[in-house]
């Protein structure tokens, strides 16, 4: 008996995928029609379970009360377009592109993809421990390119986006700028190709982590206690990143699933208290516009701290 998901992807592939790449004249990519339909609908099946889970979080132990929830619809319009189509895409598709290409490449000089198995040969046949190590490389990884993010004034111009949110909820994890979720796709795709991640297991690491990134953005006074928090970052952790005082380079807590680089590194702060979110700097378009507006506002804020465009356009 075949799995529903994968009827389900089979379908969308000989309906939909397939005849849009005859449509486009681009049938070179057909043999990934499916896994990218594949990983489509786990992304569509993540995003039902992140709401199952996270849903009554906010609404039982919520940590803050809004009268209208429409600037929420913006971020629900993010996931959907993150989870289940530009995700996929780039985790399975380009991903895999890329990756052939990068280990033909090195077969022509007579050299060997370099994965962790070689690198520590206790790994080979223990497929759990491995997937573990790769989360946390990949997260060690992210948590320098979250702070980055920080430290430069033309990159933050586009991570604005992210924190001008002020009814922060488990649908924000998603809302980002086009140019920062590029900068993060190709810091997150170099780091997994140096560290020999294959292409079937890049989408599922990706999924998994930010299934959990996700749950760390709810709106809901969660903590794992004093142990659990040291070992994945709670709601309430990464509040604490979010919180209006902590809005630009004076911010804290940049891990986005392992709290142990904010610990060693000196960010870390277990003692906020969770409060109101979003960067009062921050054009309010970012904050309320229709997702159209805020991305024209971030390339805006971009092209103004390099320079390019005065600050009255």
């Amino acid at each position: 008996m075949s799995d529903p998901l994968d009827t389900i992807a089979g379908w969308i592939a000989e309906h939909a995928a397939i005849p849009l790449l005859w449509h486009l004249g681009l049938m070179q990519w057909e043999d990934l029609a499916y896994g990218w339909a594949l990983f489509a609908v786990y992304g569509a099946v993540q995003v039902a379970l992140m709401y199952a889970i996270c849903l009554p979080l906010e609404r039982f132990f919520p940590i803050e009360h809004w009268p209208d929830h429409r600037v929420e619809w913006t971020d629900m319009f993010y996931t959907i377009l993150a989870r289940v189509g530009i995700l996929p895409l780039f985790t399975f598709v380009l991903f895999f592109r890329v990756q052939a290409a990068f280990s033909g490449l090195l077969a022509d000089h007579d050299l060997v993809a370099p994965t962790l198995e070689r690198a520590i040969p206790a790994l080979f046949g223990h497929p759990v421990p491995t997937f573990i190590l790769y989360a946390l490389i990949l997260d060690f990884a992210d948590y320098w390119r979250h702070r980055l993010s920080h430290r430069f004034r033309w990159w933050y111009a586009l991570h604005a986006l992210h924190h001008a949110q002020r009814q922060m909820t488990f649908w924000s994890d998603d809302r980002n700028h086009l140019l920062d979720d590029l900068i993060a796709a190709l810091w997150f795709g170099v780091i997994a190709l140096a560290i020999g991640v294959a292409p079937l297991q890049f989408p599922v690491l990706v999924l998994v982590l930010r299934f959990l990134e996700s749950l760390s953005h709810a709106n809901t006074r969660l903590s794992f206690g004093w142990l659990g928090d040291r070992l994945l970052i709670s709601p309430r952790f990464h509040r604490a990143h979010h919180a209006i005082r902590a809005a630009g380079a004076k911010s804290c807590n940049y891990g986005a699933v392992f709290p142990f680089w904010d610990m060693l590194f000196g960010t870390a702060d277990f003692t906020a208290t969770p409060g109101m979110t979003g960067d009062p700097k921050a054009d309010e378009a970012l904050a309320s516009g229709s997702y159209l507006a805020q991305q024209w506002a971030g390339l805006r804020g971009f092209l103004h701290a390099l320079g390019v465009m005065e600050h009255s356009q």
